[in-house]
């Protein structure tokens, strides 16, 4: 039975909240997804009490032992990263009191040395989102006696932070002592995710205080790092600050790396400027080429794409949930299945699991608690209502109860194959992990939340605080005055679907000059032939480039190789089913790799490694999600 025409289906879809609330999944009812968002909330509170009850003022809990630690700067750090879910699980008392308490307790004149982007993401992060929250009517969680209290102490606390960035590349320095300033000998050795992954925290600080200064370091941050990439758009993982050297070239979508294209688009998106969206259309393209291997994700040289790592590291996991928000949602299916067949085997997934021997990486079995798995299910969810994503959810929340469960809270998995216990909770465990798990359920169940229900579209940072794009935040002006602009009138693709989610983010602006047809090209079909996108984000147009249109190039001496194809080398295993397949030659007018001599001239790209998974999205549902999500 062939799907239904389209203007049937979207009378369906945007007129029956009954067709999609009701048909979830053979699995999941409407009334259990009720009863699974009740049980994320109970599973929040265990661990919310338990680290006020025993570790509050310390940084996190300790849930075996019931105690608490220090693990940032010994300022209540659980509480900060918590404020949010708090607002967005309706607790007015809570969240209020804590607000409060935090407003005349917390200070950040102390003589501590703390990472600058832990603190950006997590303190800088939960106080401007509490703060947004806090400050307006329209969230229903006004705080009536509040007085802008949490703006001033992220203002001071990034204030004590700018010293990071006083570097000949504009790239900040990992640490900072928020008393004192960079230490004199502190390592000029940086991660691409800590010196890019910066910009949404600063960024709103700026137009809250309307002081340029916190963006404008940030923004120099990612040129500084993106000015460096290889001649085939990749950069690398770890970075000297002063002479703008990269220290370790592998390239990937993982550990030191994952955010810094992750705020890319989440920046243009909340801010409305085009220069990060063209970074982050050739960085994604690069991505795409080099390092997807339908449907994983390796590591390769950044300068010479020869394979490094053929290695799933749980941090990807992030990647499928950006790729529905840049539209391209079918090779996000696929991703998910893969490495959801990880979790499925072990219970968890582990930080790291290779690809060629599909066995958990030695030295990297542990399970933290991540919330990157879980928080890409609920996008495509979001995106397809697909009832598997629902099904998905259920199984990872049966695995944190059966497993990580503890005695007053829940403790990190230190080996997925034998579910040994750690006595560590991470306060991005009550930020992200369980906020990620209650809003897939709560939209499954008939949505009642800030996030679905408010005034506002949100953004998410990294550590899943929520940022509004609010008219203060979200420059109107600078939003729609280049998309387009370079554009032939028959390169234009109406026919594309765009992805609701990213069309929501678009009407916040309410801008004429921003029209469908813009829409569909920001990124064209020419750009991305690796894989299908079924959504909206598909290349500007192909005229300009970053630099040509901001005048700013790479700063490289390395070359890259000629390369062709090479055959896969994997195992097959009862879990995970691969087969090869080839893929598009790379460039090839380059040279030789320094870094590798003796290498062969044949394609040193990682292998492809497939599952072969059936098809989960069908077209019913792919345009269902384009016009639900």
């Amino acid at each position: 039975m062939g799907a239904p025409k389209k203007p049937l289906l979207l009378i369906l879809l945007i007129f029956s909240d009954f067709f999609i609330c009701e048909i979830l999944a053979e699995g999941v009812t409407k009334e259990e997804a009720k009863q699974l968002r009740d049980e994320v909330r109970e599973m929040f509170y265990h661990a919310f009490d338990g680290y006020m009850v025993h570790a509050f003022q310390r940084d996190e809990l300790k849930p075996l032992s019931c105690g608490g630690e220090d693990t940032l700067g010994g300022y209540a750090l659980t509480l900060i990263d918590s404020l949010d879910t708090l607002a967005m699980l309706g607790d007015r008392e809570r969240f209020a009191t804590s607000v409060e308490w935090i407003g005349k307790n917390l200070r950040f004149d102390i003589n501590k040395t703390v990472s600058v982007f832990e603190t950006t993401i997590r303190i800088l992060g939960g106080l401007l989102s509490a703060h947004l929250i806090a400050s307006d009517y329209n969230t229903g969680m006004r705080i009536p006696s509040y007085d802008d209290e949490l703006l001033h102490l992220a203002e001071d606390l990034a204030r004590r932070m700018l010293p990071a960035f006083d570097t000949p590349t504009g790239i900040p320095f990992g640490s900072v002592n928020l008393m004192h300033g960079v230490d004199e000998n502190e390592s000029k050795i940086t991660s691409t995710a800590g010196g890019g992954t910066l910009t949404l925290e600063f960024g709103v600080l700026s137009r809250l205080t309307n002081d340029p200064i916190f963006e404008q370091v940030t923004k120099n941050a990612v040129r500084g790092l993106w000015a460096r990439r290889s001649r085939i758009n990749l950069v690398g993982a770890h970075i000297d600050v002063f002479s703008g050297e990269w220290t370790q070239k592998d390239a990937g979508i993982g550990t030191s790396i994952d955010s810094f294209y992750e705020y890319l688009l989440k920046a243009y998106l909340l801010f409305g400027d085009e220069e990060y969206l063209f970074i982050f259309q050739e960085a994604y393209r690069a991505a795409m080429l080099y390092l997807y291997n339908d449907p994983w994700y390796v590591e390769v040289n950044m300068n010479s794409a020869a394979l490094v790592w053929p290695l799933f590291n749980s941090l990807q996991a992030f990647w499928p949930g950006l790729q529905v928000l840049a539209g391209d949602i079918e090779p996000a299916v696929r991703t998910h299945a893969a490495f959801f067949s990880v979790w499925k085997r072990y219970g968890f997934t582990p930080e790291g699991f290779n690809l060629a021997t599909f066995n958990v990486q030695q030295g990297q079995k542990s399970y933290p608690l991540r919330p990157e798995l879980i928080e890409s299910t609920y996008w495509l969810y979001k995106a397809t209502r697909n009832p598997r994503f629902l099904d998905a959810g259920r199984d990872m929340l049966a695995s944190l109860q059966h497993a990580a469960r503890c005695t007053c809270g829940y403790c990190h998995i230190s080996d997925v194959e034998f579910h040994q216990q750690e006595d560590h909770m991470e306060s991005f465990f009550l930020a992200e992990t369980v906020k990620y798990l209650w809003l897939l359920f709560d939209l499954a169940a008939g949505p009642d939340n800030l996030v679905e229900n408010g005034p506002y579209k949100y953004i998410f940072s990294t550590e899943g605080h929520l940022l509004p794009a609010t008219p203060q935040i979200s420059l109107v002006s600078e939003h729609c005055s280049y998309l387009g602009a370079y554009c032939r009138s028959n390169n234009l693709r109406q026919e594309t679907y765009s992805s609701d989610i990213i069309n929501d983010y678009r009407d916040k602006n309410h801008s004429d000059s921003f029209s469908d047809t813009d829409a569909n090209n920001l990124f064209s079909s020419s750009s991305f032939q690796k894989s299908p996108a079924s959504g909206l984000i598909k290349g500007l147009c192909p005229g300009l480039t970053h630099g040509q249109r901001y005048g700013i190039s790479y700063i490289a001496s390395d070359n890259i190789v000629d390369s062709a194809s090479q055959v896969a080398v994997v195992q097959n295993s009862p879990d995970l089913m691969v087969s090869n397949h080839s893929t598009d030659s790379p460039p090839s007018d380059v040279n030789e790799d320094p870094d590798y001599p003796g290498e062969p001239e044949d394609d040193q790209r990682a292998p492809q490694l497939e599952i072969e998974t059936p098809q989960i999205v069908n077209e019913t549902d792919a345009k269902a999600g384009l016009v639900e999500g």
